[in-house]
């Protein structure tokens, strides 16, 4: 996978940094959360600290245009996004804490 990033901006308003980028990739369509983690390991953040917004990928191209939002913490990230969002992005997280409970 490989990131070319078109805007990154930072938003001291809601303490975060908006990212939008082109992810260019080959074999089969990369999941969300593997697109999370790739970013965050580039970026060296916390996973819990990000969400992936959008994915808009075209049929036969092997890229996908996208747009995410790094938290500075995970309250900032709970206070401004929406629960649905929040629910998408970390839904393989919140499963294992609750298998470990």
């Amino acid at each position: 996978m490989d990131f070319e990033f078109i805007r990154d901006e930072e938003n001291k308003l809601l303490n975060r940094t908006e990212l939008d980028f082109v992810l260019k990739y080959e074999g089969a369509t990369p999941s969300r959360k593997e697109i999370m983690g790739k970013l965050c390991a580039l970026r060296n953040v916390n996973m819990a600290n990000c969400v992936v917004d959008s994915l808009e990928g075209e049929f036969g191209k092997q890229e996908i245009v996208a747009s995410a939002r790094i938290y500075e913490n995970v309250e900032d990230l709970k206070a401004t996004e929406l629960d649905y969002i929040v629910k998408r992005c970390h839904a393989e997280e919140e499963k294992s804490e609750e298998a470990e409970a």
